[in-house]
């Protein structure tokens, strides 16, 4: 039995159903207010979303004992309730529900009835049924014979004993209560009521009004006895005969969000149940009439069982979620894959990759570039080949590719991509999509050599060509003729292509334009596609000059702000000033209609800014997470005509802005600053409707002139947003407006703070390799020098020699040095061979960090463990290990791994970073081709070299590497090879002067830094 004192709210529909909520437990775990407010506040942002599909939220059919959303008029708010039943008319449908949180019961129309989202059932029911412990109804059993009346006990509470309960609650100053016993439905409770300044239990009062009797057995068994009780007595004139406020009935036993549906029930959610088979008792004078069945379905939303099924065609506007769809033809999305203007075997074969989903840009471009149009598309996933591959390739392979039979040879596709790695990977997806016998797809990858471009061979049969923007241009220097019937033209990642390659591409695109525009291929298809993360200012003249007729699509809010050209404008200004600062930035007198927003971060700060701007402006609305109930009228003020000389403004918060759908904004002020570029991006694509349209440039109109008059954000930075101006201050750089100069030092400082928090992560390997970092404020690794850190015990400068023991990359290799006056290393092999010669014994543990021994060719390696995977059941499994000996890191078998004892572990690892100098990949490529490392090869196998070394600043730089050989029985060495002059000769690498300069550079000024910095400290 379960006792614990708590405070309850009450409502009563008889003595066996109380409808309470836990207000204050003395355990502790009452659930609290703030959790339901909060949730209240979500479901009223959520329901009240102007840019929900209705079709969606609406339920397409009620039932008894489902769990959904109503709209409750009196409190002017959505809330969670249970349908009781369903009430039938001619017209409509109407359900009467329960309130769970509220203990309330309306009747609503289908039309304010939502589907419950499974976010909203996360929490309990609020309210819980009680019953009074212990009693059974007693009512007055008259005999016409005997002329005589006597108390009885009854299956059901009579009106009377409801009445009198629910005027005594209403008399009450406090309610508390303790819990008995918990059953599946209900719990039993002993009520205490104060009234006045007298303490009552209502379990006794009711028993001393004769309202019921004691449960209790007698000693026969089984009947029941009344047991006569003396508690205080209340005089009848304390309870006023009050008309109670609310409909009194008997309800169906409430369903909790804590029980499971039994099996066989249907349920309209996991987490509730609706409890049939427990006997109701109904007042007819409250009820409503209803039908008769219990299992009648309300179906459709219009209130009638719907035995027709009519289509319905919605047009729906992509801007309401986000997207921008600017195109000279209409466009018509699809829905799913199965509608997709795809062939059955592309179908097929994206099934199989589990690409059964459509993105909302492949909804909006695939139709597009089926169709043969000149797209532009710019999402999250554009690096993904899939997102333009499937309709591409079947536009090509249902149309191109029958006019390109009587045409010159060549491909007439050309797929530009920014790196060889991205290359290999589209061509191993064209392999997978099964058109190889069709297009014949074909790489070309080449380098910097002498006539290398000349020497290439493409197939004749080769239809599609995918390579890199440097490689193409080789080949047309030497071959344009092969390109006469470029019909296709693909730019993968084409924000990358235009940075990394800008020269190369204005190439690229004056050649395509010339084939493209001649007289003979004026009846061929044209296609120009590209498909980019990211929006830049190269793609306004690739539009403008390369691509009539477009279609452009976009679903990432900031990069559509981008392409809108939205005049940004930045104000630097004191928390204390930022209204003052705000008033002054606005027009409250425009020429033209103008409609502002102005968003704050809170509920109070939304009503102070409201009441300094109403004071300038007749014209102004107010709206925040409190006023959910005034969204309709503040929409509906919103989407009114403004005429000339009227600026409406609305004061609203980040989270209420989402849930009206405004697009037709002018201007938007940003009074608290957005957290990241994301929530930027959101606010500024309230202006969607007033953003430029590229589909339909205009050479002869200056478009960027009319967009920044309508279009216009104001931005106020204060001494509060430190945390988060770095990340939107890169936008801002993106959008070439200027910018003050207490920013950029301000967040160059945070930045600067960001890389000295950086002290556990290695140092880029960029860095170390070839001297910059193509993108250091996106990069996790560290890119400055940390002296105690990174001081070396490794030569300085000199001839030194080394065994190469495992090659990273082309220019990066692991090592170890030999010093004759050390014989550490060999020894330590030897005494491990001869330890491990006997016994193996096998690691007990395996811990993060610590030294074990692994076999491998009969050779023992000590290793570290890098990361220990959560291994659960599993009696296999493999740890990610370095062999800190030979500088490799790779997955290795826990039960090959072998406990190393601690004589072993005293040698630190003998395997040293090399890195050659003065050499890079080719092409901005930040990685090595496959083919470099070919001719180092037979210089790695060699067992010693001799390499001179000039800077060591925590690994070791070498400059330059020679392969040194002796002549059997003389002292006289040959130096074979110079290891950077070979890979130069493969044409994948070219020199880098600079490389050590800038790693000097960077060690002094680290150096410098950190004198100034103990010298602060010491000072």
């Amino acid at each position: 039995m379960l006792r614990s004192c708590l405070k309850l709210s009450l409502s009563v529909d008889n003595p066996s159903c109380l409808w309470g909520r836990v207000v204050r437990g003395l355990g502790g775990d009452a659930e609290t207010a703030v959790q339901y407010d909060r949730l209240l506040a979500q479901m009223n942002l959520f329901y009240h979303d102007v840019t929900q599909d209705l079709r969606k939220l609406k339920p397409t059919s009620l039932e008894e004992g489902q769990v959904c959303v109503v709209y409750w008029s009196v409190m002017k708010s959505w809330c969670r309730a249970v349908v009781e039943s369903i009430i039938m008319g001619s017209v409509s449908c109407q359900a009467r529900c329960l309130l769970v949180d509220h203990g309330e019961r309306l009747v609503v129309s289908s039309d304010q009835i939502r589907v419950a989202v499974q976010n909203f059932l996360q929490l309990p029911f609020w309210v819980r049924r009680f019953h009074l412990a212990g009693l059974k109804p007693a009512t007055l059993r008259v005999s016409v014979f005997e002329e005589m009346a006597e108390l009885i006990s009854s299956s059901q509470w009579d009106s009377s004993a409801t009445l009198y309960l629910h005027n005594l609650l209403q008399a009450s100053t406090r309610t508390e209560a303790v819990l008995l016993e918990s059953e599946s439905d209900s719990t039993s409770i002993q009520l205490y009521l104060t009234v006045g300044n007298v303490k009552i239990c209502v379990n006794d009062d009711l028993v001393v009004k004769k309202f019921a009797f004691y449960i209790r057995e007698s000693a026969d068994g089984g009947q029941l006895d009344e047991v006569d009780q003396c508690p205080v007595m209340l005089s009848s004139s304390i309870l006023k005969q009050l008309s109670p406020s609310r409909t009194l009935c008997t309800a169906a036993n409430m369903p909790t969000a804590q029980t499971q549906p039994p099996p066989g029930k249907r349920t309209d959610s996991h987490m509730f149940q609706h409890m049939h088979g427990h006997q109701q008792e109904e007042l007819t004078d409250c009820q409503p009439e209803e039908t008769a069945s219990a299992t009648i379905t309300c179906t459709g939303l219009d209130g009638h069982a719907s035995t027709t099924t009519t289509q319905l065609v919605v047009h729906f506007d992509p801007r309401r979620s986000g997207i921008l769809v600017h195109s000279a033809l209409p466009v018509e999305p699809c829905s799913c894959l199965d509608d997709a203007p795809v062939t059955d075997t592309l179908r097929r074969v994206l099934q199989r990759k589990q690409y059964n989903s459509l993105s909302p840009a492949d909804r909006y471009s695939w139709p597009a570039v089926a169709r043969g149009c000149n797209t532009v598309i710019v999402s999250p996933n554009a690096d993904q080949p899939l997102s333009y591959l499937a309709p591409l390739l079947t536009h090509i392979l249902l149309n191109s590719i029958f006019t390109s039979l009587t045409s010159s040879a060549g491909p007439i596709a050309v797929l530009l991509c920014p790196g060889w790695e991205k290359v290999q990977a589209v061509y191993d997806l064209l392999d997978e999509t099964k058109v190889a016998h069709t297009l014949h797809p074909f790489v070309v990858l080449l380098g910097i050599g002498k006539d290398e471009a000349k020497t290439i061979r493409i197939p004749k049969n080769c239809l599609l060509l995918v390579t890199t923007p440097f490689s193409l241009v080789r080949m047309l220097s030497c071959h344009c003729f092969l390109f006469l019937r470029l019909y296709h033209l693909v730019l993968d990642e084409a924000d990358q292509l235009f940075t990394l390659a800008p020269e190369q591409m204005a190439t690229i695109l004056q050649h395509y334009q010339k084939v493209t525009s001649s007289e003979q291929k004026a009846s061929c298809p044209q296609q120009l596609i590209a498909v980019a993360k990211r929006w830049t200012s190269h793609m306004e003249g690739l539009l403008a000059n390369h691509m009539p007729h477009p279609c452009i699509v976009l679903t990432v809010p900031e990069e559509a702000a981008l392409y809108g050209n939205i005049h940004q404008i930045i104000l630097m200004t004191l928390e204390s000033s930022k209204i003052s600062v705000l008033l002054s930035s606005l027009d409250f007198n425009p020429d033209v209609g103008q409609k502002t927003l102005i968003v704050a971060n809170s509920a109070q700060e939304v009503e102070n800014v409201f009441k300094a701007v109403s004071n300038k402006s007749a014209f102004c609305l107010m709206t925040h997470e409190g006023l959910t109930h005034d969204f309709d009228f503040v929409i509906q003020q919103w989407r009114k005509d403004i005429g000339p000389g009227t600026h409406l403004i609305l004061v609203t918060t980040n989270e209420c802005l989402r849930c009206f759908g405004i697009r037709d904004a002018t201007c938007v002020v940003h009074f608290s600053f957005p957290t990241s570029p994301k929530v930027f991006g959101s606010r500024l694509f309230c202006m969607a409707e007033n953003f430029r349209d590229l589909s339909e440039w205009v050479p002869s109109l200056d478009q960027s002139e009319s967009s920044l008059s309508l279009t216009k954000s104001v931005l106020l930075i204060s001494e509060r947003n430190a945390r988060h101006v770095v990340g939107v201050l890169r936008f801002l750089i993106r959008t070439n407006a200027p910018l003050p100069s207490e920013l950029l030092s301000f967040a160059q400082g945070v930045h600067t703070a960001r890389e000295d928090q950086k002290t556990t992560r290695p140092l880029c390997k960029h860095l170390k390799s070839f001297g910059v970092c193509r993108d250091s404020s996106v990069c996790p690794d560290r890119h400055r020098f940390i002296p105690r850190l990174d001081q070396s015990v490794l030569p300085a400068s000199g001839v030194i020699e080394v065994v190469p023991l495992y090659i990273k990359t082309a220019s990066v290799f692991y090592g170890c040095i030999i010093r004759k006056e050390e014989g550490g290393f060999h020894s330590l092999l030897s005494e491990m061979t001869s330890y491990y010669a006997d016994k193996k014994p096998g690691a007990k543990e395996l811990l993060e960090g610590e030294l074990y021994a692994v076999e491998e060719d009969e050779v023992f390696y000590r290793v570290k463990i890098l990361s220990v995977p959560d291994k659960g059941d599993r009696l296999f499994f493999s740890v990610l290990a370095r062999f800190i000996d030979v500088g490799k890191e790779e997955e290795v078998k826990s039960h090959q791994i072998l406990q190393l004892p601690e004589q072993f572990h005293s040698l630190p690892g003998q395997a040293v970073e090399i890195i050659l100098c003065r050499v890079k990949p080719v092409d901005k490529e930040t990685e090595w081709h496959p083919k470099v490392p070919c001719p180092p090869s037979h210089f790695y196998t060699q067992t010693h070299k001799h390499i001179t070394t000039y800077s060591v600043m925590g690994f070791l730089l070498i400059d330059p590497q020679v392969r040194v050989s002796q002549v059997p029985g003389m002292k006289t060495v040959i130096n074979e090879y110079n290891v950077q002059s070979e890979i130069l000769k493969t044409g994948m690498g070219v020199s880098n002067p600079e490389h050590l300069n800038l790693l000097r550079a960077l060690w002094q000024k680290s150096n410098t830094d950190s004198y100034k910095e103990a010298g602060n400290t010491s000072g």
